[in-house]
């Protein structure tokens, strides 16, 4: 980031704004860096002021994934870009069966943000990383113009070691396996519309961000020989299993009736005209495994804070088209096809 600096005055985090200088690359922009980024993030690698972080490699295989994060709005119930930031990323790099251990965090900002809510995001990816067990260990700061941005938007790079026994791949699910999902679907989405919307209902609608390594380390211990993991985000359930039956060249078959969501989270995509197959999730995974390991693997994940609501939705099939089919509550067959067009802009 920069070298570590004391300087005279210090920050007016509760009154001031972010403004040019503060991307200069002059002492406005240590300063910055200095009283709100280190501050939070503050760990021994970071301290060293180097414009990289060197670490040494874990044994194992290295995963890297990196995400932008552009969600409107900044605060949300549950969360905020900051804690969404580092979840995105850090559930990305545990979909392998990796364990996360490091983050680097590019943030661009617009000209005039409050620095009130700059240090309240960065505070909140601090506490998401720490509870995590990932360090922000390096990253960049850019100010634009005025008008030229939305507050301020976020990208991380996540990087973990996979053992050399695991194999966890898109394209290693087939016939005969068996679907299962962490919890209930839809709850990010369905947040971020409801406070984008000042939508209100009997109870506030959370999002479920959370970070999943934890809930994932205790599966892989549990059946290594997990198939196939993925975070339904962006195109909700629906897309991501359509993304896993391409990758694999196999159908699936699903059974609405399991299929776990929120009542006030159904209750919000009808009222909203929205499937809450297709509405995101930041806290939620899909696992894929065969059949003799989804009653181990099920309990495992309802013993996890992260899982409590874990749920057998389908199987795998053998079909060349590669189609998604559910049967419906009313006792009939849809396919569940890839989301068209956008059904919830900027949610992540």
């Amino acid at each position: 980031m920069s070298n570590i600096r004391r300087f005279p005055m210090r920050l007016d985090i509760k009154k001031g704004q972010v403004d040019m200088a503060h991307g200069s690359g002059g002492r406005a922009m240590a300063q910055l860096i200095e009283e709100i980024f280190i501050k939070h993030f503050d760990n021994e690698l970071l301290r060293q002021g180097n414009d990289q972080a060197m670490f040494a490699t874990a044994k194992g295989r290295m995963v890297v994934s990196t995400d932008g994060h552009v969600i409107s709005p900044l605060f949300f119930p549950g969360g905020n870009i900051g804690s969404l930031a580092v979840h995105g990323t850090v559930n990305d790099v545990a979909m392998s069966g990796a364990k996360p251990l490091y983050l680097s965090a590019g943030f661009i900002i617009e000209e005039g943000f409050p620095l009130a809510d700059l240090n309240r995001i960065v505070e909140s990816m601090a506490a998401a990383a720490k509870k995590a067990g990932v360090a922000i260990v390096t990253g960049d700061t850019k100010v634009v113009e005025k008008g030229k941005g939305d507050g301020v938007f976020i990208t991380t790079t996540g990087i973990g070691v996979m053992p050399a026994d695991v194999h966890i791949s898109g394209d290693r699910a087939q016939s005969g396996d068996v679907i299962l999902v962490s919890g209930t679907m839809g709850d990010h989405g369905v947040a971020i519309m409801s406070s984008r919307e000042n939508l209100e209902f009997e109870t506030e609608i959370q999002s479920d961000s959370a970070a999943l390594a934890g809930l994932v380390a205790e599966m892989v211990d549990a059946v290594p020989d997990i198939h196939c993991l993925r975070d339904p985000t962006r195109g909700g359930l629906a897309t991501t299993l359509n993304e896993i039956a391409q990758q694999s060249s196999i159908g699936m078959q699903l059974m609405e009736g399991d299929i776990p969501v929120h009542p006030d989270v159904l209750a919000a995509c009808e009222l909203l005209g929205l499937d809450a197959l297709y509405v995101a999730n930041e806290g939620k995974l899909i696992c894929i495994c065969a059949a003799q390991d989804a009653d181990r693997l099920l309990a495992v994940m309802r013993q996890h804070e992260l899982g409590k609501n874990a749920a057998m939705i389908g199987t795998v099939v053998e079909d060349e088209h590669g189609f998604v089919q559910m049967e419906t509550s009313f006792g009939g067959c849809r396919i569940v096809d890839w989301l068209a067009g956008e059904q919830l802009p900027r949610i992540c």
